[in-house]
């Protein structure tokens, strides 16, 4: 499969990143299954990246499938509905898989569920048209998606709401939608490309509609060709294009996949508003098809389970707010040489160890890894070879912002924009004195911020 673009003006790449191993035959070749109900779910009020929701339900109140439990707190922010049918138990406090304390609504389940086949028909299934979706309101398809809580799938959990909404200001000439998933090991967006391509489609269109964009690009890294006729075939007779763009990490950020397919260059700590483009991750616009037509909520995602330490790596459709331990369950439990947990992939995820944490909006997946994947040598003193500038994506100096970092210096931090960090692991994986960078950086960013309030 080609990967440099012959109908687009980018280079079907961007500049640095790097190659770590992709993993993902351990779970690529296994269909989705849907999960059975839990006992219990536990719904974060914070799931997204803007403001906490606020609870609309009481203790003992009896909810339904779908129903709204808790609103948006103001314009960035995206409200939560319940994954099951059942009773409201006494608020609690969680763990979000990032490590934060945060406030959420426990639902103890009760009653017929809605499962097996039938929840995957009623989330994926039915017609998904192609044509007539021009007699819908741009303002009323915007007004839809943040009325179904939908944030950004690939992890980023932006409400959606916000990137689509008309802008007066900001012309938007096109649409992208995410499909590289170039996180090692996960493969919930690959399967959903093979097996739910055409509310894809659908959500794409629609969302184009709202932004008022004349062009819709599908972008997907070179190394899931399956995925890419599954999304030709879908895409016959719409104007859609698909961009087969090289894999490489982190193909998948949307400045990067920006930069790749139309040669243009988001500025450092700009928008790809800002370059006239709004990217989309594949289940997002799934969830965005499901929000229109059938003015149906965000209440379940696809996750992978997967990594050297899964007995049986999966791809699930999961509730919100059910606990990551009961997805490991699910799949066999871990191996006898499992090491560490990650919610997410190794790249950007983030390690825990609560078999508690829920699911939430934003995680497309659970890695398990074993003491030979986590192997790692001793951090040594940096001896400033450079290899992390050459690999960073945003052209930071990755080493300054860590040296910042450690010994608390703000003003060097903001000379080094730590802000343009996305924290992709680019530099920590090549550094060759093992040095902690995106962690320093996440401390530099935690520095920064507070030095606002």
């Amino acid at each position: 499969m080609r990967s440099k673009l012959q109908e687009f003006p980018g280079k079907g790449s961007f500049a640095h990143g790097v190659h770590p191993p992709g993993k993902k035959e351990l779970a690529a070749d296994v269909p989705i299954e849907v999960i059975p109900p839990p006992p219990r779910v536990i719904l974060p009020l914070l799931q997204s990246a803007g403001a906490a929701c606020i609870p609309k339900v009481k203790s003992k109140q009896q909810v339904l499938f779908g129903e709204l439990v808790a609103e948006a707190q103001g314009f960035v922010s995206a409200p939560l509905h319940a994954p099951l049918s059942g009773i409201v138990q006494k608020s609690v406090v969680t763990t979000l898989p990032n490590g934060r304390h945060v406030r959420a609504i426990a639902i103890q389940a009760e009653g017929e569920q809605l499962q097996g086949q039938a929840l995957w028909d009623e989330i994926f299934g039915g017609d998904w048209p192609k044509q007539g979706l021009q007699e819908f309101d741009p303002k009323r398809i915007a007004e839809a998606i943040a009325r179904a809580g939908i944030v950004g799938l690939g992890g980023a959990a932006f409400p959606t709401h916000v990137k689509i909404m008309p802008n007066e200001k900001k012309t938007v000439d096109t649409i992208m939608i995410n499909g590289c998933e170039c996180e090692p090991y996960l493969t919930p967006d690959y399967r959903l490309m093979l097996e739910a391509a055409a509310p894809i489609i659908t959500g794409a269109l629609l969302a184009a509609r709202a932004t008022g964009a004349r062009h819709i690009i599908i972008g997907i890294e070179d190394n899931k060709p399956k995925a890419i006729e599954s999304m030709k075939r879908a895409a016959a007779g719409t104007g859609i294009k698909i961009a087969v763009v090289k894999t490489k990490y982190p193909q998948g950020s949307e400045k990067q996949l920006i930069q790749a397919v139309t040669n243009r260059t988001v500025p450092l700590g700009g928008l790809p508003l800002d370059v006239g483009v709004v990217v989309s991750n594949v289940a997002t616009a799934a969830a965005v098809a499901r929000a229109v037509l059938k003015g149906r909520p965000l209440t379940h995602r696809v996750v992978s389970v997967t990594g050297g330490g899964i007995v049986h790596p999966k791809n699930l459709l999961v509730p919100i707010g059910i606990s990551l331990g009961e997805l490991i369950d699910y799949c066999g439990g871990m191996t006898a040489d499992a090491a560490r947990m990650i919610a997410g992939g190794p790249m950007m995820g983030f390690a825990f160890h609560d078999l508690a944490t829920p699911v939430t909006k934003g995680t497309s997946g659970l890695t398990i890894l074993t003491h030979k994947e986590v192997e790692r040598e001793q951090e040594t003193t940096c001896i400033r070879c450079g290899r992390c500038v050459d690999v960073c994506p945003m052209n930071l100096v990755p080493t300054r912002l860590a040296l910042a970092a450690r010994h608390k210096n703000l003003d060097l931090i903001r000379k080094y924009s730590v802000m343009a960090c996305f924290e992709c692991g680019c530099c920590a994986y090549i550094c060759p004195a093992n040095i902690p960078l995106v962690q320093l950086v996440r401390t530099g960013k935690t520095m920064f911020l507070a030095d606002r309030k």
